[in-house]
Parts: C-alpha cells; sequence; structure tokens
C-alpha cells in the first residue's frame, strides 16, 4: 500500500509539473508573439503619425479620411526656410528721440520646397498601406479620427489613430488575451488598445513604452 501511495504521489507530482511547465511556457510564447505584433503595429502607427504631422504643418488641421491623406503624401510640399537675426532703423524711437535708433527683428526667408513624400518616406511607397495592420492572417485597418478640441477658447486640431489588442492577438488565447487588455505597467502598453494621439486632449504621443521606438 505504501508501495502504491507513492506511485499515486510521485504521478501527481508529475502531472502538476507538466501543468506548471505548460502553463509559464504558455505565457512566455505569448509574451514572444505579443512583442513582435506590437512592434510591427506600431512601426505603421510612427508612420501614420508623421504623416498627420507634416498634414498639419502645411495645412494646420489632421486629416481623418487616409485617402485624402495618402493624395496629401502625394502631392503635398514642405517650404523650406531660414531664419536669421537682422538690425533695421526704429522708426518710431528715431523720430521720438531725433537719433536714430536701431532694434534687431528675426527675417524668415524662403530658400525653397521639398516633397512631403520624399521628406517622410525616402522613396518608399509604404505610405499607401500604412492604414493596414501588418500582421500575417489579420485583415483589419488601423481606426484614425481628426477633428478639434476647445481649451482657453481656442481651437486646437487633434488626432487619434489606434487598434484593439483583440484585434493584434485574435488567435491567441482568450486567459491571455484578457490579462493583456487589464495590464498597468511602465514597461506594457497599457489599457484594450495601441494609440497614438487623442481625441479629448492636445497630445501626439503613442501610449506605447519606448522599448518599442520612440513614442513622442
Amino acid at each position: 500500500m505504501k508501495l502504491v501511495l507513492q506511485l499515486v504521489l510521485w504521478v501527481v507530482i508529475a502531472a502538476l509539473g507538466y501543468l506548471l511547465f505548460n502553463a509559464i511556457w504558455g505565457e512566455v510564447k505569448f509574451n514572444e508573439v505579443k512583442e513582435a505584433r506590437y512592434s510591427a503595429a506600431i512601426k505603421n502607427m510612427r508612420d501614420l503619425r508623421q504623416a498627420q504631422l507634416a498634414h498639419k504643418t502645411v495645412t494646420g488641421t489632421y486629416q481623418k479620411d487616409f485617402d485624402k491623406l495618402v493624395r496629401f503624401i502625394d502631392t503635398a510640399e514642405f517650404t523650406i526656410t531660414q531664419r536669421r537675426d537682422t538690425t533695421v532703423l526704429d522708426e518710431e524711437k528715431t523720430k521720438r528721440f531725433r537719433v536714430d535708433t536701431f532694434k534687431e527683428i528675426v527675417v524668415v526667408d524662403t530658400l525653397g520646397t521639398r516633397p512631403v513624400k520624399d521628406s517622410l518616406f525616402k522613396g518608399s511607397d509604404r505610405y499607401k498601406t500604412m492604414i493596414n495592420v501588418p500582421i500575417e492572417g489579420i485583415d483589419a485597418k488601423y481606426t484614425m479620427d481628426a477633428g478639434q478640441i476647445e481649451k482657453s477658447n481656442t481651437m486646437y486640431p487633434v488626432f487619434l489613430i489606434s487598434v484593439k489588442k483583440d484585434v493584434l492577438l485574435a488567435d491567441q488565447p482568450k486567459d491571455y488575451v484578457a490579462k493583456e487588455k487589464q495590464i498597468v505597467s511602465v514597461d506594457g502598453v497599457n489599457g484594450d488598445a495601441l494609440t497614438v494621439g487623442s481625441m479629448e486632449t492636445i497630445n501626439t504621443n503613442g501610449n506605447w513604452p519606448k522599448s518599442y521606438g520612440a513614442n513622442d
């Protein structure tokens, strides 16, 4: 009887060890998949942010329509300027004091223009498909919005680009995904989605840690 109990105990220990190993290994594999997919998704989100910032620089607003954003990249140009300090006659003070008086001013010279497409993407046409989530087997697009918010009686342009973690991890174990959506950590992506920008505050940052790349 003692031998039988020992055998049963060893079987139970082995079974528990196997289950524990699978649980740990499963989470390790999940984290590897998650980090690879987040990295791929964030690359496109950074491109989208750069395109939005360029649109605001040229037009003063952000763009919510992706097709229009692509047309902007294809056709728009940055104005290249140069700022320089110079000294000019201050006519008002000269008249008041009856002696030549000078003041320093900043002059902005226009040097030319440069296509937005060349400045941001340097010969690549990846901007035409950057709205697509770049993960094999996942047919989805980023959600993109733009508009204005009021602050101190002034209207400011804002934008938001996002993709749900459920989309990025659709084929992963549901319990791991549910846990990931609840994460609160300085080295993780908090919340249920990857986002850059905001429709509620003046913010163009991403919500991912810098281990995934620059978020501002």
